[in-house]
């Protein structure tokens, strides 16, 4: 089912985004034996920068928060309900008439790749040491530098 807020878009940086409303995901973290480790998921091949990780996130509806968006998303890409995670600060990529919010989380339960239920617009998911993380979207990659002071606080 579609919103009125899908649909391709060109920020003031030239970029073309998915989100009218611009975007959000949920970005969860939790401690591992080598560090911070991040959950990810790859996105299926048809995608925008299909066969990327990132994670779980799409365009906002009209007057839906970055919140709220990041956990409507995660659960329709990861099965996951607002009561499997802890939500902590946000930080927004702005790109001038487009922005994407990347909120952080902790799981509230223990979780697992093999307990999540993925849509068709994921292929796979998992933790990752920060010191190892997969080809990422390209989007997420540029963001991660300002994100890694907020996964390690």
């Amino acid at each position: 089912m579609r919103s009125s807020t899908d649909g391709w878009t060109t920020c003031a940086l030239g970029h073309r985004h998915w989100g009218l409303a611009g975007a959000a995901g949920l970005l969860l973290h939790r401690p591992g034996p080598a560090g911070t480790e991040v959950l990810l998921h790859l996105r299926v091949d048809w995608s925008h920068h299909g066969g990327t990780w990132g994670t779980p996130g799409g365009a906002l509806h009209a007057g839906e928060s970055a919140p709220d968006g990041a956990l409507r998303e995660a659960g329709e890409e990861l099965g996951l309900r607002r009561s499997d995670v802890v939500l902590g600060t946000s930080s927004v990529d702005d790109h001038g008439g487009w922005s994407y919010t990347t909120v952080l989380a902790a799981p509230a339960v223990p979780m697992e790749p093999a307990d999540l239920v993925l849509n068709e617009e994921s292929t796979d998911v998992g933790w990752f040491a920060l010191d190892a993380l997969p080809l990422l979207h390209p989007g997420f990659a540029a963001s991660l530098p300002g994100l890694l002071p907020l996964l390690t606080a």
